[in-house]
């Protein structure tokens, strides 16, 4: 299996009133390619321009397509093919630069899309859109599978990478932090060994991350990487 690059995006300012702890937090925005003998998978695009509220509100600054991939020594035209693990605007920003190649998604994803205030449209509705939609979990390419985490949205998904030294997950934002990850995990953990209740909640999609044995779990709005004890 290819390699794995983490793209950089830039940032954006998430605010107090929505990070629980009373204090603005600043957040990468991160995506993935994976390069395969085949072209390039790229799992999320980037950061959308949206309209001045939205701007003002997240202060985002941003890296374009075209130097994100440069930095990792590609280009749009390497791109065969676009998972995104969700559609909100500073995930699928840079769709519409690739217009033509297939877009995996969740159908329920993309149905949400056409609702009020969910993402901006011209990321959605562009030419040249092909959607591939999704039911499920789905092994897109060999060794490459689609898995649903639902929880930020309902759509949401990850992609699970067999890899030489192991399972890869590119989890987007399933959590928006590994520490969130972890905790999940050691809930699952703790109620599968038959700990003593009460115990924390934690989301169903953590058994099935945990069943491909995962190597490294790595998030679009956290440079930290989850692996294993």
């Amino acid at each position: 299996m290819g390699d794995i690059r983490r793209a950089d995006f830039g940032y954006f300012v998430r605010p107090a009133e929505e990070t629980g702890t009373g204090q603005p937090r600043v957040e990468p925005c991160l995506g993935y390619v994976l390069k395969l003998a085949e072209g390039l998978l790229l799992f999320d695009s980037g950061m959308g321009k949206g309209e001045r509220e939205l701007e003002a509100h997240y202060r985002p600054s941003r890296r374009s397509l075209h130097v994100a991939l440069a930095q990792v020594g590609a280009t749009e035209e390497d791109v065969r093919w676009v998972v995104n693990c969700h559609l909100h605007f500073d995930h699928c920003g840079g769709n519409p630069q690739l217009a033509g190649r297939p877009v995996f998604t969740q159908a329920s994803e993309l149905a949400l899309t056409r609702g009020e205030d969910y993402t901006l449209p011209q990321l959605i509705d562009f030419p040249g859109a092909q959607y591939e939609e999704l039911e499920g979990e789905a092994e897109i390419l060999p060794g490459v599978w689609v898995i649903p985490t639902p929880g930020h949205t309902e759509g949401h998904q990850s992609l699970a990478i067999r890899c030489t030294d192991g399972t890869v997950v590119l989890a987007g934002q399933a959590v928006d932090v590994a520490s969130d990850y972890t905790a999940g995990h050691l809930a699952w953990r703790a109620r599968k060994d038959g700990a003593p209740e009460p115990l924390p909640a934690y989301r169903a999609w953590i058994e099935r991350v945990q069943q491909l044995d995962p190597a490294r779990v790595l998030f679009a709005h956290d440079n930290a990487v989850w692996e294993p004890a």
